[in-house]
């Protein structure tokens, strides 16, 4: 008892050194994807919330989405993975390559759900696009969640990163399809496998941990860009988990933030459809917490 006590009262940046040792388990898919260690950009949202509303129950805490830190204190996200939570939700951002690990590493040592939360990641306030779910055309699936200047220092302290960058104005359109589908093609995210046929129907296995895989560009229209993930194609992909997390193209040698991850096909296997950030809905939304290109 007496240990677990001394390593329940350590700060969250002490605690964090000692997450950081869990063994990594697979995400994304079981195919054509890494481990993405140095993408400290790419990170886990964590939620805290109350899973049975039940006041005597204690609250869960579990990463539910991927995103991307675009500035020191504005982590990009989908708005699927904010909006519609149980009254009392609490949003974490970590930046930890398993996320997963960190979690159970966190409710080992024990504490409050506060305390458990504080040690996988640094809290901060969602934002969604107040125009989410919209429609077809325009899902409006977008969020941020925006970090305090204490709990940016606190962040930039457990996991050093430089923010990524964004598009500028319809610079997807501009340069075109022929240009997009020579382009490399990244996806990366904290998601599950692809589907695997059992007994008793799919399941996707893995999760909690950052990986990366190569896509190829398909289609682009107004708000959205299709990316193809077929493994026959030695292709990647993202899957359940990985919504939110970045979708970057690489232009004149740089990684820009094309769009983000929000659905595909169920079992994921073949497509990966993106939320543009160089649209104009996107940008407007955006340009209320960071400076755009």
């Amino acid at each position: 008892m007496h240990r677990r006590s001394v390593l329940a009262s350590l700060t969250a940046t002490a605690a964090a050194a000692l997450l950081s040792v869990a063994a990594p388990a697979s995400a994304i898919n079981s195919y054509n994807a890494q481990p993405a260690p140095e993408r400290t950009e790419v990170g886990a949202l964590v939620v805290q919330y109350d899973r049975d509303g039940n006041p005597a129950t204690p609250d869960v805490v579990r990463w539910s989405c991927s995103g991307t830190m675009i500035s020191a204190d504005v982590f990009l996200t989908a708005a699927h993975c904010t909006a519609n939570r149980p009254a009392g939700t609490k949003f974490y951002v970590s930046l930890a390559q398993n996320v997963q690990g960190a979690i159970d590493a966190s409710n080992a040592l024990g504490g409050t759900p506060e305390q458990i939360a504080a040690r996988v990641g640094v809290q901060g306030f969602a934002h969604s696009d107040p125009a989410y779910p919209g429609n077809s055309a325009d899902s409006h699936d977008i969020a941020v969640i925006k970090l305090a200047g204490a709990q940016a220092t606190e962040l930039a302290k457990r996991w050093p990163f430089t923010p990524a960058t964004l598009p500028s104005a319809n610079q997807l359109s501009a340069l075109g399809s022929r240009a997009l589908d020579a382009a490399p093609w990244q996806v990366m995210g904290y998601g599950t496998q692809e589907a695997l046929n059992q007994p008793g129907g799919q399941t996707h296995p893995g999760g909690g941990v950052r990986m990366k895989a190569t896509l190829d560009f398909d289609a682009l229209n107004k708000t959205w860009v299709r990316l193809a993930m077929n493994e026959s194609r030695d292709l990647g992909g993202a899957c359940y988990g990985d919504s939110g997390g970045p979708n970057f193209v690489t232009l004149d040698g740089k990684l820009v933030l094309a769009g983000t991850t929000i659905t595909g096909d169920s079992p994921c296997y073949a497509t990966n459809v993106a939320y543009r950030m160089d649209s104009a809905s996107a940008r407007a939304f955006l340009g209320q917490y960071v400076t755009l290109p």
